[in-house]
């Protein structure tokens, strides 16, 4: 394991519970992304449905939002802390650990994957290996569904959600992870996108790649975007409240 993956995975082992506690209710307060997975919802259910992946789950909100909307899904992340704290949230689903960059899935096993802001942790020099195995797991014609952090700068956190971490943020140009995922052999989805400025994070995207055949030449579209539904709770740890984000 590379020591940008030992420290993030130390970083939210620490903060793992009051994590879960400051974003509760994040989703019920953000209808666009509702609407952004509800479509994403919607798209692989209409194809024929399957298993979903949330890649870089956290506490599992956005793993348990996906099945309240009738998704077959499970989540892996790379802190023990989160996924115990998700196991917890979620008694129902699955959740394992493990790293992006070597998914322990077989190839073509997946009708979707979810990468929500999972990335933004990840040198951009180390994309194309996580791109590839999104890929590879993914059957053909199966949906990525991806929100990251725009920009061309890195900040590192020295503190956040009321405790001492190690974390480097990365912002990317859509353009440069549309090449990424275009060179990985993913297809962005024809018909929606989205993007925003997030209350003191500054601009964030959201978008959907197509897995495409092995025969098809991977191509980019430009797009718009979709409307709304709910959000999810759990009794938390005290102390929670209050505490800012990070600026990142």
């Amino acid at each position: 394991m590379t020591d940008h993956l030992h420290t993030t995975r130390a970083s939210y082992d620490t903060v793992a519970a009051d994590y879960e506690t400051l974003l509760r209710e994040e989703l019920a307060n953000s209808p666009f992304d509702r609407a952004m997975l509800g479509v994403f919802a919607e798209r692989v259910l209409g194809g024929g449905g399957g298993p979903v992946a949330d890649l870089g789950c956290g506490p599992g909100r956005i793993t348990g939002h996906l099945a309240e909307l009738g998704l077959d899904v499970f989540g892996i992340d790379l802190s023990p802390e989160m996924v115990t704290v998700a196991r917890w949230a979620h008694p129902r689903l699955r959740f394992d650990v493990g790293t992006a960059t070597a998914l322990d899935l077989q190839d073509d096993s997946l009708a979707g994957a979810v990468s929500w802001y999972s990335t933004v942790h990840t040198p951009p020099a180390e994309l194309p290996v996580v791109f590839r195995e999104f890929r590879r797991v993914l059957a053909p014609g199966g949906l990525l569904l991806m929100a990251f952090k725009v920009g061309d700068e890195s900040v590192h956190l020295s503190h956040a959600y009321g405790h001492d971490l190690d974390l480097d943020v990365y912002r990317c140009p859509p353009d440069r992870i549309a090449g990424l995922l275009t060179d990985a052999g993913l297809v962005e989805a024809p018909g929606w996108c989205g993007r925003r400025k997030g209350r003191r994070r500054g601009p964030r995207r959201r978008t959907c790649w197509r897995a495409s055949p092995a025969d098809v030449t991977s191509g980019v579209r430009a797009c718009p975007g979709p409307d709304p539904r709910y959000g999810r709770r759990r009794p938390g740890r005290r102390g929670g409240r209050g505490r800012r984000r990070p600026s990142c």
